[in-house]
């Protein structure tokens, strides 16, 4: 099955799985009425690039009016590039396992779309942020727990998804000053911690309130495994009363991560490594964050940035 290929064989993230699943549904429905027929194995290898444009066009009138009014270029590039995605990783599959070979999917044209430069939070807000965000907890469980959780985003990249998935096994079982982890497509990554993480970390498994391997490393007040939501709002909360921006959420950390390392002089395959990405092209992002940093200096430090010619 397709929605399978692509967790399992093309790694796909979930996000991923459930957008594409949604982009095939519509384009199929289009094309069962465009075609005249629901199509099977031998129509789909007939389609035609003029059909998956008739599509492409279809959807982009389909969109309610004050969607429409409210979007932006750049998003529905996006949208139009990531359909495109969809049909061609379709098309892929059904060569792949049905031996269907139709060209017209590649013969698409995907929209150029603006590369989104990562934001950081500046190296001490990104240092204090752990203990300021616990000392806004309700429960001194909840304090210990914020602390570890924050200290470990951005002391080692991890996605807040990874972070969350961990149980008090994972951290025992770490050896070596080296953790294990599960990121997208359940690909698997050893993640170095840092003696500061490894203190903050081990003082949070000390207080766990139930410490049973299986148990979350980061749990609920109820016990189960903390949701996302819940560090999202935690760090929404500091980032409104200490005047923080909006993209100050627990993925910044990760971007902070990234950059302060790439600040540093960090080789770009090993945070590629770090942070688990599969292609070195995502990672290039940081460069360009490196660069407007960079720039920005340049134009406030040097004598003739303020000089017009």
């Amino acid at each position: 099955m397709w929605l399978d290929w692509l967790r399992r064989e093309r790694r796909a993230s979930e996000k991923t799985v459930v957008a594409y699943e949604h982009d095939l549904g519509r384009a199929l429905g289009f094309l069962t009425t465009h075609l005249g027929g629901e199509p099977d194995v031998v129509m789909l290898g007939r389609v035609g690039l003029a059909d998956l444009r008739a599509w492409l066009a279809h959807e982009n009138g389909a969109r309610p009016i004050n969607e429409r009014a409210n979007s932006t270029p750049d998003s529905r590039a996006r949208t139009r590039a990531r359909r495109v995605s969809a049909v061609r990783s379709f098309f892929r599959y059904l060569a792949a396992r049905h031996g269907v070979e139709n060209t017209a999917p590649g013969l698409l044209q995907t929209p150029k779309v603006k590369k989104r430069v990562p934001r950081p939070l500046q190296a001490d807000q990104a240092l204090a942020a752990p203990g300021e965000i616990a000392d806004l907890a309700h429960t001194r469980m909840a304090a210990h727990r914020d602390t570890a959780l924050f200290t470990l985003l951005y002391g080692t990249g991890m996605r807040i998804s990874e972070a969350l998935a961990l149980d008090v096994r994972d951290w025992d079982g770490c050896s070596e000053r080296v953790l294990r982890v599960r990121g997208k497509g359940g690909k698997e990554r050893l993640v170095p911690l840092l003696p500061a993480v490894i203190e903050v970390v081990a003082a949070w498994r000390v207080r766990h309130p139930a410490g049973v391997p299986e148990a979350p490393l980061f749990p609920g007040v109820r016990g189960g495994r903390l949701q996302a939501g819940v560090a999202q709002k935690a760090m929404r909360t500091w980032r409104e009363l200490n005047g923080v921006g909006s993209f100050a959420t627990p993925h910044a950390l990760r971007h902070s991560f990234a950059t302060h390392l790439m600040e540093g002089g960090a080789d770009l395959r090993a945070i590629q490594e770090l942070l688990g990405h599969a292609s070195l092209s995502t990672t290039q992002a940081y460069t360009l964050a490196d660069e407007r940093r960079l720039l920005e200096v340049w134009s406030k430090a040097h004598p003739r940035a303020g000089i017009v010619s």
